[in-house]
This record gives structure tokens, sequence and C-alpha cells, in this order.
């Protein structure tokens, strides 16, 4: 009797785990998500491809996922970084003076399609607009000028996500970004600054 009551309570904690265990190796890549993202981050002229300084990117993101039908998947996203990349130039103008560019907070809105590699892997693509912070500090002897502007542009980027559980994820990404105006107070002008990403991130669905 009781090796039979043992069988019965175990058959029925089978078939309750079991669902859960279905529902946790299967995830849906939908719904509203958040994550931590940091990496590799390099700005560089965008005609020469020359001039460019190297940092770390660091900041976070959250956005939405549906489900097309299949295994394809839309979303939507922001983002908001910031990053220790800085290039500082001496001699600029006059002797020993200085010129230092940093990149400070960058802001980026956009969608991505992919389509799932495997119950755990999700593929995609993604683009949309980009603004960046750009900071200069010029010194001369005992004189320093400040300056900060907001760099608009582009971004295209690739990624992969993997999920640990149902509802946590690990991603890699590459993303091109091309600034080509700065937004001034009067007038905007035209530039053409290049930026390169590799990150990581750890995120949480909803």
């Amino acid at each position: 009797m009781r090796i039979a009551l043992l069988a019965t309570a175990l058959a029925a904690t089978t078939a309750l785990a079991t669902p859960a265990l279905a529902q946790d190796q299967d995830p849906s890549f939908t719904g509203p998500r958040a994550e931590i993202i940091g990496g590799w981050d390099r700005v560089a002229d965008g005609q020469t491809g020359h001039h460019g300084s190297d940092g770390v990117t660091y900041g976070g993101a959250a956005g939405y996922d549906f489900k097309l039908g299949g295994s394809a998947i839309l979303g939507f996203e922001g983002e908001v970084t910031g990053s220790t990349n800085k290039e500082t130039t001496t001699s600029v103008v006059v002797a020993n003076d200085s010129l230092r560019l940093k990149s400070g907070r960058d802001l980026y809105v956009g969608g991505r399609i992919g389509f799932l590699a495997g119950p755990r892997a999700l593929i995609y693509a993604k683009g949309g607009y980009t603004n960046a912070k750009l900071e200069t500090r010029y010194v001369n002897g005992a004189t320093t000028v400040n300056s900060s502007e907001n760099a608009s542009g582009w971004r295209a980027g690739a990624g992969a996500e993997y999920a640990l559980s149902h509802n946590v994820y690990l991603k890699g990404e590459y993303r091109y970004s091309n600034y080509d105006r700065i937004n001034g107070p009067s007038a905007t002008t035209h530039i053409d600054v290049d930026r390169h990403q590799v990150v990581g991130g750890l995120g949480v669905r909803f």
C-alpha cells in the first residue's frame, strides 16, 4: 500500500512539473523586456576611418517583442548608454594647446526583426535613430573652453539572444552608427562620424 501511495504521489508530482519544465524550456521571446549592456566602443572619422579612439560603452535598454507567426519576431526598443571613449590632441591651433573630444550619453530608438534559430535562440537584425552627445574641451594656457553638442544619425546592427530560462536571456550584438549632423542652437552642421560597437547583455522578460 505504501509503495502504491508513493508511486501515485510521484506520478502526480511529475504531471505537475512537466508543464512548468516545458514552459521553462520553450521561451516565447515575446512581451516586455529590460536589459543591461556593455562592451567595446570605437569612434572614428567617417571619411578616412582614421583618427579613431576606443573605449567602453555601458547602459541599459528596454523593449517589447511580438510574434509575427511561425518563427518570426518583431520588436521595438529604446536604449540609453554612456561611454569612456575620448581622444586628446595637442598643438591644434597653437603650440602646447590641447583639444579633447569625449563621447557623452547616447540615446537610441528603433526596431528589430528576427527568427527563432531553435527553442532557445533568436537571431535578429535591427535599425533606428541615434542621438549622441559630443563633449569638447579646449585648453590654451589658463583659458579653458567647454562645449557640448548633440549629433544625430542612424544605427544598424545584428545580434543573437540565448534564453537561459523562460524569462532570463543573454545577448551578443554588433552595431554600426553614423552621425551626419550636429544640431546647434542656431544652425545645423554636417559631419561624418562612424561608430562601431560590440556589446553583450543580460536581460529579463516580464
